[in-house]
């Protein structure tokens, strides 16, 4: 998520989430969300991979940062599947997937999301515990 103030934007991130700054450098995801794709069990553990859930504990394990205003063009908030397009699947690139939504907007985004998903359904390609997961996506110019 982010906050716009009149002279920056707060930025948190926790798990399976992905927050794309226009900046130069677009991305701050939670590079932990990798290692509970291998180690479940390691979820909402001291070592291990945090997210959103019953557990309150879960917050204080969130990425913050802040960034000047006058250097943010645009924002996107994904879910993991949404940003899947370009970590799992390698087909765009961050700078791309902000002009998709940008020129397109997060509809096209998630139909190329379901479109990698349908041409492998059964994770050969790309290896993934369910053929769909939830994809969503906003978009805002700041």
């Amino acid at each position: 998520m982010f906050r716009h103030t009149a002279d920056h934007l707060d930025w948190l991130v926790l798990g399976d989430s992905t927050l794309i700054l226009d900046t130069g450098t677009p991305e701050h995801t939670d590079a932990r969300r990798e290692y509970v794709q291998t180690f479940g069990q390691y979820r909402n553990r001291d070592g291990g991979f945090w997210v959103a859930s019953t557990d309150p504990l879960a917050a204080d394990q969130a990425l913050t940062g802040t960034t000047a205003v006058s250097h943010v063009h645009a924002a996107a908030l994904l879910t993991d599947r949404a940003a899947d397009l370009v970590t799992r699947y390698q087909l765009t690139t961050w700078r791309h997937l902000l002009g998709i939504l940008d020129q397109l907007g997060p509809t096209e985004l998630i139909r190329q999301v379901r479109g990698a998903e349908r041409s492998d359904p059964h994770g050969e390609r790309w290896p993934r515990s369910k053929t769909h997961d939830d994809a969503s996506a906003v978009f805002c110019l700041v």
